[in-house]
């Protein structure tokens, strides 16, 4: 890459002054400084990019790799199953099935739910709302308005 140091800073900017002229220098110094922007900017996509495609090569390699797993995961589930049903069909073919009794579970009873509907058992009593401030009756906003209007001085 170029290698700019301070003096060659300087250097650059005392012929641009002398060639470009006091006036026009800092309109052209801010146009250099915005292409120089965009063009790091551009740079930066561009690597972004790459590393974007890069990371998605390496995503699919490892999708495949985790698929390749599942696959013979899959069969050996597979195979050991089907195993273990020869085995179930081996034991199993000497024993007689249980014969039905026909004895059948009685269906569940009806029990009354116990409840009362004269009697609210979870009610709080009004004394005690009362004395504890809760607001039993609801306002409208005009009704609350001008019960909390200050009152006119006369």
């Amino acid at each position: 890459m170029l290698d700019l140091g301070l003096s060659k800073m300087a250097l650059i900017g005392a012929v641009a002054l002398i060639v470009i002229g006091p006036e026009k220098l800092p309109r052209v110094a801010r146009t250099v400084g915005t292409l120089l922007g965009k063009a790091q900017r551009y740079v930066a996509d561009v690597k972004a990019e790459v590393n974007r495609s890069m990371d998605l090569e390496e995503l699919k390699k490892m999708k495949e790799t985790v698929e390749t797993a599942a696959r013979d995961v899959e069969q050996s589930v597979q195979t050991t199953a089907s195993d273990f049903e020869k085995d179930w069909a081996e034991t199993t073919a000497g024993l007689s099935s249980p014969e039905p009794t026909g004895w059948e579970p009685p269906p569940p009873e009806y029990k009354h739910p116990g409840k009362n509907w004269r009697l609210k058992r979870g009610a709080v009593p009004q004394w005690y709302k009362a004395r504890s401030g809760v607001r039993t009756k609801a306002l409208s906003g005009a009704a609350r308005v001008a019960r909390y209007r200050p009152k006119p001085l006369n």
